[in-house]
């Protein structure tokens, strides 16, 4: 592995107060450094810093002052880093607002936030009903813009505002601050030897926290972000040409998503790559898969790391370096130890602490703990708790994940305590998604699961109750439904008529039946047709 740059920019990580300061100050060292590789261009870090200034200075004009939320309505390109840094620039915070999201969600995050200027086109905003917004371009060519003002930020301002699947059926906004992202760099950027010389792939949508790491990894590091098209993502094949040919060095990947990149990686006979660092996170890692990929690797393997973290800790909360010994183990989901700027326990259910090796929920306190939820004082009281800790009374985030603590130290994943469930790197709230399916005239009720086939495939099917006169095969109806309400990954693959829903013996929802009915038995099991 390489050794990290004398030229290093990360000392600056040690005095910046704020994110934008962090920028300015990497900026200033790496002036003519390629700073954002955008599907055919390039912007040098002074590019991107004059940029974003000018945007900043648009947005202050039309009256975007500090502690606003602005919303960004913009597509996968240099775009999103721009407005990144212009909002932040403002003393604002930006909300992402994933243009492929359905009409409503994107209509009830506008209102619940409060927002009332975008960044993004004119044209995408009204399509999408987002009216009574000020919506402003994310670059103009006007020649006088007003200089945005040199904030002196003390860092615990919020720094953005990222939406996540609520269980009351609408989604909930996480309000994370400069300071929670800064700690996250301080704590994990040593654990990588990464440099100027790297190229980090903007894989992930900006609605999706792991965005936070990649960009403000490879900008505090003077390294070279590359972006990633929706277009090329949604395609492994593409996807893998454009790693070969901008050279990416550093790649973080759902382990679901890595599946279909590992796959055309080996159809297409195991092209040259550069990369450097394979980072996983989002859901329990698939060690057969990357073990085979690190396996046929031509040439020196790409370090590969397991992270694990929820939002309300600002996307990683522990680090692990997989070895030989993880890909050959009995455990399963090894993520590792916590990161420096944190702590993790392991609480039972009255919220004491277990002795380690044993199952319960995982809490975790430090630095990288966000805010809170926005304007929802009593889940936020309900989610993030004081405790008595180790060294006195800590705040602390209940996860509501399953873990244990190994003899090494470290964690192992063992899965959700509550209705959440991961799928494919994204929490779902299971409550969100099954009222969204009720609100539908031809559903009397719906219950949604997980189903994991033999083969290691995982489906999001739903088990619905249907009105007499709905058709006899609705899964058509129900989907066309479901798009247009809910985010395309919380879209149900599956529909499944029963004629009632089973209870408990205390009249709850039985999951663990719904989950049963979900399972495709084996082909010999089932009835005969008709």
């Amino acid at each position: 592995m390489n050794a990290v740059p004398a030229t290093d920019p990360r000392p600056h990580l040690s005095t910046a107060t704020s994110l934008p300061e962090l920028f300015r100050r990497v900026a200033a060292a790496r002036a003519d450094a390629p700073a954002v590789h955008d599907d055919g261009r390039t912007l040098s870090y002074t590019e991107l810093d004059v940029a974003s200034d000018r945007l900043a200075g648009l947005l202050v004009r039309d009256g975007v002052r500090p502690g606003d939320l602005v919303g960004l309505l913009l597509e996968r390109s240099a775009d999103i880093p721009v407005g990144i840094l212009a909002v932040m620039k403002a003393g604002a915070a930006y909300v992402p607002l994933d243009p492929t999201y359905p009409q409503e969600r994107l209509r009830y995050m506008v209102a619940d936030a409060g927002i009332t200027t975008l960044v993004g086109r004119a044209d995408q905003a009204a399509d999408r009903g987002l009216t009574g917004v000020r919506v402003v371009a994310p670059y103009s060519d006007e020649a006088d813009l007003p200089v945005p003002p040199g904030l002196d930020l003390s860092g615990d301002e919020p720094a953005y505002v990222i939406y996540t699947s609520g269980s009351t059926g609408n989604p909930k906004g996480c309000v994370v601050t400069h300071r929670n992202v800064l700690e996250l760099l301080r704590g994990a950027l040593p654990l990588f030897e990464v440099g100027p010389e790297d190229r980090w792939a903007l894989f992930h949508s900006f609605s999706f926290d792991v965005s936070v790491w990649e960009f403000w990894a490879s900008m505090a590091t003077g390294a070279t972000a590359v972006t990633v098209p929706l277009r090329i993502a949604q395609s492994p094949t593409d996807f893998l040409d454009l790693l070969a040919a901008q050279k990416v060095t550093v790649l973080g990947q759902v382990p679901s998503v890595f599946r279909s990149l590992a796959m055309a990686y080996e159809n297409a006979d195991r092209p040259e790559l550069a990369l450097r660092y394979l980072v996983f996170a989002g859901e329990s890692i698939d060690l057969d898969t990357v073990g085979a990929f690190l396996k046929a690797y031509p040439g020196t393997a790409p370090t590969a790391v397991n992270m694990y973290g929820p939002t309300e800790t600002t996307v990683y909360a522990t680090h692990r370096v997989l070895t030989g010994t993880d890909f050959d183990g009995a455990v399963r989901s090894p993520i590792g130890a916590g990161l420096p700027h944190l702590g993790l326990e392991i609480r039972d259910e009255d919220l004491e602490p277990l002795a380690d090796g044993e199952t319960g929920e995982l809490l975790i306190a430090g630095s990288g703990v966000a805010v809170g939820y926005l304007n929802r004082p009593e889940l936020t009281a309900e989610r993030f708790v004081t405790l008595d800790g180790p060294a006195g009374p800590r705040r602390y985030y209940r996860t509501g994940d399953l873990a244990r603590k190994l003899p090494d130290g470290s964690f192992e994943y063992l899965g959700r305590n509550d209705q959440q469930v991961k799928l494919r790197g994204f929490r779902i709230e299971l409550g969100e998604v099954e009222a969204a399916l009720r609100t539908h005239e031809l559903v009397r009720d719906a219950a949604v699961t997980v189903v994991t086939t033999l083969a290691g495939a995982q489906f999001f099917v739903a088990c619905v109750v249907m009105a007499d006169d709905a058709p006899e095969k609705p899964a058509a109806v129900l989907r066309q439904h479901a798009m247009a309400v809910l985010p395309r990954y919380m879209v149900p693959d599956r529909y499944q008529v029963v004629p009632e829903l089973p209870l408990t013996g205390s009249g709850k929802l039985d999951r663990r039946a719904v989950h049963t009915l979900a399972t495709p038995r084996p082909a010999s099991a089932r009835p005969a047709a008709g």
